[in-house]
């Protein structure tokens, strides 16, 4: 297996939230891939609105949530964030999360999976321009899921069948961007 590691950031906390059911479907596509692929679920790291007193971009946290998060974050060489799209954005909470680091963010690849009443769209929109501050490569696939086609009763994850094949060429772009970073991150 490649020594990539690729995490794949469930961007809301919400109860009863389609998000996981998303992010456990990409989950699953990615298992039969040569790289390392992992779910980061921001439901286990609670972060509270944005308190650290100095910018990120100075890598000087003081708080032990920000820490964590910022190590586990720094662990990978790419991302891909499922995010619902909340008011033709994303979530508060993936934002928060976000806008936590700066540094661990630089230099990597992202993707974008996204989920709503127009497939999401909207919030990929958002999160490509927030990606583009933080130094990320973005890749052009993306995956949208329309809450009308792809949920039954707005709920029960089905995706049609056409993802499948957009997923696969997602996981190409974001494999071939994450390896052509990598050396830009060794020091």
């Amino acid at each position: 297996m490649s020594s990539i590691r690729i995490g794949i950031i469930l961007g809301s906390t919400r109860p009863g939230r389609n998000g996981e059911a998303v992010a456990r479907w990409v989950l699953d596509r990615a298992e039969s891939r040569d790289v390392a692929y992992e779910l980061i679920d921001l439901a286990a790291f609670p972060l509270p609105h944005l308190d650290e007193a100095l910018p990120p971009a100075m890598g000087q946290y003081a708080n032990a949530h920000t820490k964590e998060w910022a190590q586990k974050i720094a662990q990978y060489d790419g991302y891909i964030f499922v995010t619902p799209e909340y008011n033709h954005s994303i979530s508060g909470v993936l934002k928060n999360a976000i806008d936590y680091l700066y540094g661990e963010w630089n230099n990597k690849a992202a993707a974008f999976v996204s989920y709503g009443s127009v497939g999401g769209a909207r919030a990929i929109e958002h999160l490509r321009a927030i990606a583009s501050e933080l130094q990320m490569a973005h890749v052009r696939q993306q995956l949208s899921f329309s809450l009308a086609t792809d949920f039954e009763n707005y709920s029960t994850f089905t995706p049609a069948p056409h993802h499948d094949a957009a997923a696969d060429t997602l996981f190409d772009q974001l494999e071939s961007w994450t390896t052509a970073l990598k050396p830009l991150r060794v020091s």
